[in-house]
């Protein structure tokens, strides 16, 4: 008598948990350095600490990225630095946060930003964030960008400060 009490409350479905779907990243790399080649040259070199990569195709780079862009001759154009990076694949796009720096290595130039996106297919930099580029003689300020890959023609949207203007 005492079993067939306990057998009806064993079989109670009521109880059965949902499982939880995991969305953390499904593999990490760490010590990463990247090529990306176009018709058999290198076109970009990319560094970072750790790599996490999502079920989705995203990449995050939580220990911060630097990259190194070459021309078609094989020269380093320019090159970027973040504290950390976010790669979405959908999109193409990446994000780069925390002390974010652009150097075009030809023109000694350089842009310093706390956000920047990066459209590879476009080969086009943009930011809203407030944006410091120092070129060689100036230093020009201001909010918002739009650039060059390599910085070798940008656009500050809302810029700041005293300019040298030739007439």
């Amino acid at each position: 008598m005492i079993l067939g009490l306990l057998l009806p409350a064993a079989c109670n479905t009521s109880d059965t948990t949902v499982p939880v779907q995991y969305e953390g990243p499904l593999s990490e790399a760490e010590d990463v350095v990247m090529h990306y080649a176009e018709k058999d040259r290198v076109k970009v070199i990319l560094r970072a600490a750790k790599i996490l990569e999502f079920q989705n195709g995203d990449q995050e780079f939580p220990e911060g990225i630097y990259m190194e862009f070459y021309d078609e001759w094989g020269n380093i154009s320019s090159t970027l630095r973040a504290n950390d990076a976010y790669y979405f694949k959908n999109e193409n796009k990446w994000r780069g946060r925390g002390n974010v720096e652009v150097v075009n290595a030809q023109k000694e130039e350089q842009l310093n930003t706390e956000e920047l996106f990066w459209k590879p297919n476009d080969k086009k930099i943009f930011t809203d964030k407030f944006v410091t580029i120092k070129l060689q003689s100036e230093v020009l300020y201001g909010t918002g960008l739009e650039a060059n890959e390599d910085l070798s023609n940008y656009q500050i949207k809302n810029p700041e400060g005293e300019f040298v203007v030739d007439e």
